[in-house]
């Protein structure tokens, strides 16, 4: 006789773990008190869980389970970067990264198994889409990463979290914010949404969501080009949300007093680099409270770019700086482990990757 499938708590919002307890005549501070233990203490055998009862302990262990996504590689770049590959309960795997920097460390999570966006200059897109993460998954490769660093990260003022992984977050927009919610808990990882950002390339509707969440991440949107032609050869999905649509929703984005929208141009060579891409730059996004963050391309030989030469990029923040506008340059991290933005990809199957390969557009510099 097969025994009854335990029910996995991991990702299981306060609200629905005290409704499950209250089924079982149990009293609602012990929902809480498990909540905690679970991603307040990071552990995940109930036996450890020492603030409950032993008989309470025995029989959540017959009724349910915690599992975190398994660490099944584990690359270090020279510059302290940990890329992580991990294998979720289906045996599909996503890739996490690990930044670790002076003041603070970064947390870059993956949303979904691959990715249906087909942005020409990111190996992610190389693998197609399988599925979208549970919200258990997407929590669970921060409890994976900071149980790997023995949970000495777990500090909300020292911990960011970035939605910059495999995968466009809204896409999985229910499954994302159920986690930004169970990571922003007082009683769970504390991290302030304050400290965590959301990459999205552009899903329009989602965005009027997005903005409407009392608990909510900080936005960023992947830009890199300035017209719709550009954009179209780029990113095919700018065909379904256009570069005009896009930057009007992000005109009507609610902001707090202190805040600015991201936005992300990562600087092809020849393509979208010049000082008149730079202008009308400026004129897109005029009226917007915004910063930009540079990313000259993490190349690969899979992609038919090239990295702007870093003068061009210095020309390019330069005229930015000139026009008043927040200009950053993003340095990339974790590059000899394919690891920077843009290249999670995991293995790639071969004949997947020369499907991407005859999808790739000949992309010319508008005029």
């Amino acid at each position: 006789m097969k025994s009854e499938r335990k029910t996995d708590l991991l990702g299981m919002e306060l609200s629905r773990l005290e409704a499950l307890f209250a089924d079982m005549s149990l009293e609602r501070f012990r929902a809480r008190q498990v909540f905690h233990n679970v991603y307040g203490r990071l552990r995940t055998e109930f036996s450890s869980m020492t603030d409950l009862s032993k008989p309470l302990r025995n029989d959540l262990a017959k009724r349910f389970t915690i599992k975190l996504p398994h660490i099944t590689r584990r690359t270090e770049s020279c510059d302290g970067t940990i890329k992580y590959l991990l294998q979720l309960e289906d045996t599909e795997t996503v890739e996490s990264v690990y930044i670790p920097e002076t003041h603070r460390t970064t947390l870059c999570l993956s949303t979904q198994v691959g990715c249906s966006f087909r942005c020409r200059f990111c190996l992610t897109a190389s693998l197609g889409f399988k599925r979208n993460l549970t919200f258990g998954e997407i929590v669970g490769q921060v409890m994976s990463i900071l149980s790997d660093h023995n949970g000495t990260l777990n500090s909300s003022s020292r911990l960011n979290v970035v939605f910059m992984g495999m995968g466009e977050p809204l896409l999985n927009y229910e499954n994302v914010m159920e986690a930004i919610r169970v990571m922003a808990h007082p009683d769970g990882l504390a991290i302030s949404p304050k400290r965590m950002t959301l990459s999205t390339a552009g899903v329009i509707p989602r965005l009027s969501d997005l903005g409407r969440e009392k608990v909510r991440p900080h936005l960023a949107v992947s830009l890199s080009a300035t017209t719709e032609a550009q954009r179209n050869a780029l990113m095919p999905h700018n065909r379904k949300y256009s570069l005009e649509s896009l930057l009007e929703a992000c005109r009507q984005y609610p902001l707090s007093a202190r805040e600015r929208l991201t936005f992300e141009y990562v600087l092809l060579d020849g393509v979208n680099d010049s000082l008149d891409d730079a202008r009308r730059l400026v004129k897109l996004l005029d009226g917007i409270r915004a910063k930009i963050n540079l990313l000259a391309l993490n190349e690969a030989a899979e992609l038919p770019f090239r990295a702007s030469p870093p003068e061009r990029v210095h020309q390019f923040q330069e005229y930015l700086a000139s026009k008043h506008v927040s200009v950053f340059v993003r340095k990339p991290r974790g590059l000899d482990i394919l690891a920077a933005c843009g290249q999670l990809k995991r293995e790639v199957d071969p004949a997947g990757l020369e499907n991407f390969r005859s999808r790739i557009d000949s992309v010319a510099q508008p005029a």
